[in-house]
C-alpha cells in the first residue's frame, strides 16, 4: 500500500498484512518444530555429517544391508567352522583330538579378537568403518585358504599308506596364516554389526525403541540362516565338489556382502568414535586411586564434578546421573581445589566418565555367569560331528547327509523358534508381566541357561546309547536331534538375551566394547572347552587309554558329556545368585523378578559444574 492511502485501505488492508506475517512466522516455527522431532537424539549423523533424519535414515530402510551381510559372514564362518576338523584330519592328516582343539582355539581366538575390532570402532574408526577394513581382511583371509584347498603343494600327498605323512611347517603355517586373518577379520565385524544395526534406531522414539528389539531377534534369524546355508548347502559342495569349492563359494559370498554393504551409505546412521574407553577407565582408577591414598573421604554432600554443556565430556555421548553403587570411584570426581585445573582427566574425572566405568563394571558378573554355555556350544562343530560322522545318515536309498551338515538340526531350531517367540509369545508374555519385550533380557538368558543343563544330559544319555549299541554305526543320526534341539533353544534365548543386555546396559561410549564382551566369552568358553578336553584327556589316559581316544567308539564321550552338565548345572545356579542382585545404568533393578525397583538416589551429594564461558563453578543437588 503506498502513503496517503484511504483510511479504509489502510484500515482493511493492514491488518490483512500482518496476518500473513503471522503465518508465515507460525508456518515457519511449525515446520522447524517438525523438523527437529524428526531428528534422532542419540548423537547418529548421516553421510554428510549432519544429524541423521528419521525420514530419510536408518529404521529398516538401512538395517536390510546389516543383515544381508551378517548373513555372508556367519554363511562363511560357519561353513569354514563344521568343515576344519573333516579338513585337518583327512588333508592335513591330523589326528582327530588335535583337530577338535586346534578348531575350538580358532574359533575361541575369532571371538575373543572381537575386542581389539570394539576398541578400534569406539576409539577410532566407528562401527561402519570398522565393518568396511575388516570385511576386507576377513576376505583375503578366506582367498588364502581356498588356494590352501586348492593348490597341492600346499598340502601333504594323499594318505595311501600308515601312518600318514603330515603337512610341513610352511603346508601349516600358509593354512594358520589363512585363519589368523579370518579370525582377525571376525573379531573386527562382530562386535560393530549388532550395534550398527542397533544404532539404526532412536531409542528416545517409542516406536523405533521397539523396532530395536524386534531387530535383534531378526538380526539372529539372519545368523541362523547364514549358518544353515554354511552348514547344508556349503558342506554338501565340499562333499561333490571338494574343499575348493567348499570355501571358494563363501569366498564369494563375502565379497559381494562387502558390495551389498556399501550400496547402504546414503542410509545409514553413523555414530561417531568418542575415543578410548579403556583410557578413560584408566583415568577413573588412577584419580580416585590417588585421592584415596590422599585421604580424601566420600561424605554425604561431598562436591562432584561434572561440566556445564548439554552433552557430556566424552563427545558425542549423552550426561549420566550419579548411582550408589562402587562408590569409592566417585572419589574420582570429588573436587579437592576450585582454583585448579579441571581438565586434566587423570586427576579429576567427570561423573559421566565414572558412571560409564560403573555400567562397564556392572555387566561383568553377568558376562562371567554365562561362560559355561559357550563351553557347551563349542561341541557342536567338534564332537557332536565327530558322533554324527560314524552314525548312519543316509536319508532314502540315495542320498546321505555330509557330517558337517548335521548341525542343522539347531539352526533349524533357532528359525523356528525366533519368528514363534517374536510374533506369538511376546504379546502375550507382555500382557502378563507388563513388559514391553515379555520378560526381561536376564530372565531370557536365565530360560537359555536352563535348558543347557539338559541339552548336555541328553548328549549323555544318546552317546552312551551309541555307544552301548552292537552296531554303533547302525544307529541313525536323528538319535542326535535332541541334544541339537535343545542347544539350539538354549543359544536362542541366551544369544538374543545378550544381545539386548549388553547393548542397553552399555552407555554411548562402549556399545561396540560392550557387545565385544559377550561375544568374547564365546571365544572363551571355546578355549575353557579345549582346557578341559586336555585336562580330561590326561588325567584319564590320553589318547590311547582316556576318555576322548581317536575312535570315539572306544571312548567315553558321555562322561565328558556328564561333566559338562554339571558345569552348567553349577553355571545356573551362580547365575541366579548374580542376576537376581544386577542393578541397572538408570538405576532399577534388572532382575529376575517381576517389579523392577529404582536404586535410590544419594539426593544429598553435589555436582559441582564448570562454567565454559566464565570459568565459573555451580554446584547442583543431585
Amino acid at each position: 500500500m503506498e502513503p496517503g492511502g484511504t483510511p479504509f485501505e489502510e484500515s482493511f488492508i493492514q491488518p490483512s498484512m500482518d496476518k500473513f506475517v503471522e503465518d508465515i512466522k507460525q508456518d515457519h516455527e511449525k515446520e522447524e518444530i517438525e523438523s527437529s522431532t524428526t531428528l534422532v537424539s542419540n548423537g547418529c549423523v548421516d553421510i554428510r555429517g549432519k544429524i541423521a533424519d528419521k525420514q530419510t535414515t536408518g529404521g529398516w530402510k538401512a538395517s536390510p544391508f546389516i543383515i544381508v551381510n551378517e548373513v555372508a559372514e556367519r554363511l562363511a564362518f560357519f561353513s569354514i567352522a563344521v568343515n576344519m576338523v573333516a579338513y585337518l584330519v583327512l588333508e592335513m592328516h591330523q589326528s582327530l583330538p588335535s583337530a577338535a582343539t586346534h578348531v575350538t582355539d580358532w574359533i575361541g581366538a575369532a571371538y575373543v579378537l572381537t575386542l581389539v575390532g570394539a576398541f578400534l570402532a569406539d576409539a577410532y574408526l566407528g562401527r561402519f568403518l570398522t565393518i568396511i577394513i575388516f570385511s576386507c581382511i576377513y576376505a583375503v583371509g578366506m582367498v588364502l585358504l581356498t588356494l590352501s584347498a586348492s593348490i597341492d603343494s600346499l598340502r601333504p600327498p594323499n594318505c595311501t599308506v600308515r601312518p600318514c605323512i603330515k603337512a610341513t611347517d610352511n603346508q601349516a603355517g600358509f593354512l594358520f596364516v589363512a585363519l589368523a586373518l579370518i579370525a582377525l577379520g571376525t573379531g573386527g565385524i562382530k562386535p560393530c554389526v549388532s550395534s550398527f544395526g542397533a544404532d539404526q534406531f532412536d531409542e528416545a522414539d517409542e516406536k523405533e525403541a521397539q523396532k530395536k528389539y524386534s531387530f535383534f531377534n531378526w538380526f539372529f534369524f539372519a545368523i541362523n540362516m547364514g549358518a544353515i546355508l554354511g552348514i547344508t548347502l556349503l558342506v554338501y559342495i565340499q562333499e561333490k565338489r571338494g574343499f575348493g569349492w567348499g570355501f571358494g563359494v563363501p569366498t564369494v559370498a563375502i565379497v559381494c556382502s562387502i558390495i551389498i554393504l556399501a550400496a547402504g551409505i546414503p542410509l545409514y546412521r553413523y555414530q561417531k568414535p568418542m575415543g578410548s574407553p579403556f583410557t578413560r577407565f584408566l583415568q577413573v582408577l588412577v584419580a580416585s586411586a590417588r585421592n584415596h591414598f590422599n585421604g580424601v573421604q566420600l561424605q554425604r554432600g561431598a562436591v562432584l564434578y561434572e561440566v556445564d554443556s548439554m552433552e557430556s565430556d566424552i563427545s558425542g555421548a549423552r550426561k549420566l546421573a550419579r548411582t550408589k553403587q562402587y562408590r569409592f570411584l566417585d572419589k574420582a570426581a570429588m573436587v579437592m581445589d576450585p582454583e585448579a585445573n579441571t581438565k586434566n582427566r587423570w586427576r579429576l574425572c567427570t561423573v559421566t566418565q565414572v558412571e560409564e566405568f560403573k555400567s562397564f563394571i556392572r555387566i561383568l558378573p553377568v558376562w562371567a555367569s554365562t561362560i559355561a554355555l559357550s563351553i557347551s556350544f563349542a561341541q557342536l562343530s567338534t564332537f557332536f560331528i565327530s558322533q554324527a560322522t560314524i552314525m548312519d545318515r543316509k536319508l532314502g536309498p540315495h542320498f546321505t547327509t555330509p557330517a558337517g551338515s548335521v548341525p542343522v538340526f539347531g539352526a533349524l531350531n533357532a528359525l523356528i523358534l525366533v519368528p514363534i517367540y517374536e510374533i506369538w509369545l511376546v504379546p502375550i508374555l507382555r500382557k502378563r508381566t507388563g513388559h514391553r519385550r515379555g520378560i526381561t533380557s536376564l530372565q531370557r538368558m536365565g530360560v537359555g541357561l536352563f535348558i543347557s543343563i539338559f541339552a548336555m544330559a541328553s548328549a549323555a544319555l544318546v552317546e552312551k546309547k551309541r555307544r552301548d549299541h552292537p552296531n554303533p554305526s547302525s544307529l541313525t543320526v536323528f538319535w542326535l536331534l535332541p541334544q541339537f534341539f535343545l542347544i539350539g533353544s538354549a543359544e536362542v534365548f541366551t544369544y538374543v538375551g545378550q544381545l539386548e543386555f549388553f547393548y542397553d546396559e552399555a552407555t554411548d561410549g562402549t556399545r561396540s566394547i560392550s557387545s565385544a564382551m559377550f561375544l568374547s566369552e564365546i571365544g572363551i568358553g571355546s578355549w575353557l572347552s579345549t582346557a578341559i578336553v586336555k585336562i580330561i584327556g590326561r588325567a584319564t589316559g590320553g589318547e590311547q587309554q582316556g576318555w576322548l581316544r581317536n575312535n570315539l567308539n572306544k571312548s567315553r564321550l558321555d562322561n565328558f558329556y556328564w561333566i559338562l552338565t554339571a558345569i552348567n548345572a553349577a553355571n545356573f545356579l551362580v547365575y541366579l545368585w548374580v542376576a537376581r542382585r544386577y542393578k541397572g545404568k538408570d538405576g532399577t533393578r534388572g532382575s529376575l523378578a517381576r517389579v523392577e525397583a529404582p536404586v535410590e538416589m544419594d539426593v544429598d551429594d553435589q555436582v559441582i559444574k564448570e562454567d565454559k564461558d566464565e570459568g565459573e563453578f555451580k554446584s547442583m543437588a543431585l
